[in-house]
């Protein structure tokens, strides 16, 4: 995992939410559900090199690009953090960043731990939230259950999924992805209960009261 340590972001308006999950969580549909169901939230899009799986959209899911890009963006210091998965190459650029925190949006960021942890280091209010399988054994079936055609090591992942789920004592919320729907509610209801902190409230009730 490599980040750059000069590099400069705006200041938070929005809360920032952490989502982490083992591969074949499900989370990809989770965050895709919640923003749906929820106004005002943003998403941080990612860079990969890797190929858009069936019904992923460039841009909406991913920035699908190739590695001589990737490699530039490292160059020219754009992300905040980036890493190699699997050999291929993820990362979440200062731009997307930046643009979802200046309109006042709420932002959704899909991350591993560690990407997870220098967003904790930067934004320290950001809350993190971990989703796990009911599990491990369903975890492999839905590794087993991807497309044909895309071609996985499914010892090396749930070995990979074992040492992450280790990590998810260090995060605010725990949601186990049993029930798609429920635990998609409960990432809304986490979300919006945040809204009426009051930390986050008490600005907006100064003014309309005067206080």
């Amino acid at each position: 995992m490599f980040y750059k340590e000069d590099m400069e972001i705006r200041p938070e308006k929005g809360q920032i939410f952490v989502i982490t999950a083992p591969s074949g969580t499900g989370k990809t549909t989770l965050i895709d559900i919640v923003r749906k169901n929820v106004r005002g939230v943003g998403y941080s899009i990612s860079h990969t090199t890797r190929k858009p799986r069936k019904g992923e959209v460039n841009g909406l899911h991913y920035y699908f690009v190739d590695g001589v890009e990737f490699e530039r963006m490292i160059e020219a210091h754009e992300f905040v953090e980036w890493a190699a998965v699997y050999d291929q190459l993820y990362g979440t650029s200062i731009v997307s960043v930046n643009t979802e925190l200046s309109s006042d949006k709420d932002l959704l960021m899909d991350l591993d731990l560690q990407g997870a942890k220098e967003i904790k280091r930067r934004f320290p209010e950001s809350l993190s939230i971990f989703v796990l399988p009911p599990s491990i054994e369903v975890l492999k079936e839905r590794l087993k259950g991807r497309s044909p055609s895309e071609k996985i090591d499914i010892d090396l992942r749930m070995k990979k999924a074992v040492k992450e789920i280790q990590g998810c004592r260090d995060y605010d919320f725990i949601i186990i992805n049993d029930d798609l729907n429920q635990a998609a509610r409960e990432i809304e209801a986490i979300i919006i209960a945040q809204r009426a902190n009051k930390k986050r409230r008490f600005p907006l009730v100064q003014k309309i009261f005067h206080l």
